[in-house]
């Protein structure tokens, strides 16, 4: 590389000032993509459930998650990688869309709304006054309530678990090759994970993927080829229609989780990467923020559900990397993804189901920091994660929650513990749930 070159790097990223070098950045940037590369394979399986176009959400997968790391890197220079996040497409898919008819394209139109209120949140003092208003305790609720939604999802998928006239849930037959190759991959992602293998999200999927090929199971569309046309998704949001169908709760679901998550990673991932000061408080977040933000609108656009940043980061950060230049060369491998969409047509949904109840996993861990000793905290944001997945609605599971929260603070004589920001959303909820 030219000394002009490496002048142009040190200039965009400091790489220097912050103690790393290209090489780790780069090393850093391809640890990031590895751990979080599933999403390529996982999000066009679940937004062709809604009936979207698979080749298409292939592309605006890999291309959201190649826009919002390069604005991250480029603009907030954090060692951040964002893609359509999990949770808010199963969300998008299962229960936004069925809701208004199937029409896929209302959907898009609530997740560029809310990508457009995120980004005006992000340059105004707004944007810390709601993450702060939400307690504490509904925010870990809320993110183990989003995992045991995503673990149903992939319990179905892999047939574990079936519907039943009478007890609604059931154990599924197990005894087929599809199910029992999605539970050997599950044992195999909790096995390598703990023995820290990088990329183990995505090799699962690969292996299991290739076993169901190999017996004859699934065809093989093959591994490389040119990248399917965006056509059937790019601009085909429907704006008007979601500002007069009644979205304004899908809207707020969609910014809150998305904030919320965001928040959460990028304070995670900054702290871990030594980059807040002595007050915990993190450089150039609004700009992080607004990358963030940014990212969902565009992701709209192309196609997919909200983009945001990823918690697997962390990973790049663990290899060394510190700053934008790991999140630049993550979005480059996104890139470089868009040829392999035959292989991403290859894999069955049993064998992203792993993946699913693995982050599943992770996502339960919020719980463990719930004040337990607290029955008017620790209630609500139980409430909030079993009513998730059992109303089979984030947004449903959020308002259940919010409500029992301002009622068991009112009822126990708590109602100083509420501010004006959780009592009008619980309001809010209680008018939805009254007209249904």
């Amino acid at each position: 590389m030219s000394e002009t070159s490496k002048d142009l790097l040190e200039r965009l990223f400091a790489l220097r000032a912050n103690g790393t070098t290209l090489r780790t950045e780069i090393v850093a940037g391809l640890t990031t993509y590895l751990t979080m590369a599933y999403i390529i394979f996982v999000n066009p399986a679940i937004l062709s459930e809604a009936g979207m176009d698979f080749g298409a959400v292939f592309v605006a997968t890999c291309l959201a998650a190649a826009a919002g790391s390069l604005i991250m890197g480029l603009y907030a220079n954090y060692p951040v990688a964002l893609a359509p996040g999990m949770g808010l497409n199963a969300y998008f898919a299962f229960s936004v869309v069925p809701q208004f008819g199937g029409d896929w394209r209302l959907a898009l139109g609530g997740v560029f709304l809310s990508g457009l209120l995120f980004l005006l949140i992000s340059l105004s003092p707004l944007r810390e006054k709601l993450v702060n208003s939400i307690p504490r305790s509904l925010k870990y609720g809320i993110g183990a309530g989003i995992g045991f939604f995503l673990a149903l999802i992939g319990l179905e998928n892999a047939g574990v678990v079936a519907d039943h006239p009478v007890t609604l849930v059931t154990l599924g037959v197990l005894a087929v090759p599809g199910t029992l190759l999605a539970m050997a991959g599950f044992v195999a992602l909790v096995a390598a994970q703990y023995r820290r293998v990088p990329g183990a999200i995505m090799a699962t999927i690969l292996g299991v993927t290739a076993v169901a090929v190999l017996l004859g199971l699934q065809p093989l569309h093959g591994i490389a080829s040119t990248p399917p046309s965006l056509a059937p998704t790019f601009f085909e949001m429907d704006l008007a229609g979601a500002i007069s169908a009644g979205f304004v709760t899908i809207v707020f679901v969609f910014l809150l989780v998305d904030v919320l998550d965001t928040t959460g990673t990028l304070l995670s991932v900054g702290q871990h990467a030594g980059m807040a000061d002595e007050e915990g408080k993190l450089p150039r977040l609004r700009k992080a923020m607004v990358a963030d933000s940014s990212a969902t609108i565009i992701g709209a656009v192309l196609g997919t559900s909200s983009t945001t940043s990823y918690i697997e980061s962390a990973a790049g950060v663990e290899a060394g990397g510190r700053t934008g230049l790991m999140a630049v060369t993550a979005g480059l491998l996104f890139i470089a993804s868009l040829v392999l969409a035959p292989l991403a047509q290859t894999v069955p949904l049993y064998a992203t189901a792993p993946a699913l109840v693995f982050i599943a996993c992770l996502m339960a861990r919020s719980l463990a920091h719930l004040e337990w000793g607290d029955v008017t905290e620790t209630a609500p944001a139980l409430i909030t994660a079993l009513a998730i997945p059992f109303t089979y609605s984030i947004a449903s599971g959020i308002g259940l929650g919010v409500i029992s929260y301002a009622a068991i603070k009112l009822v126990s004589g708590r109602a100083q513990d509420l501010n004006w920001a959780v009592s009008i959303i619980a309001l809010a909820f209680m008018v939805k749930l009254a007209l249904q």
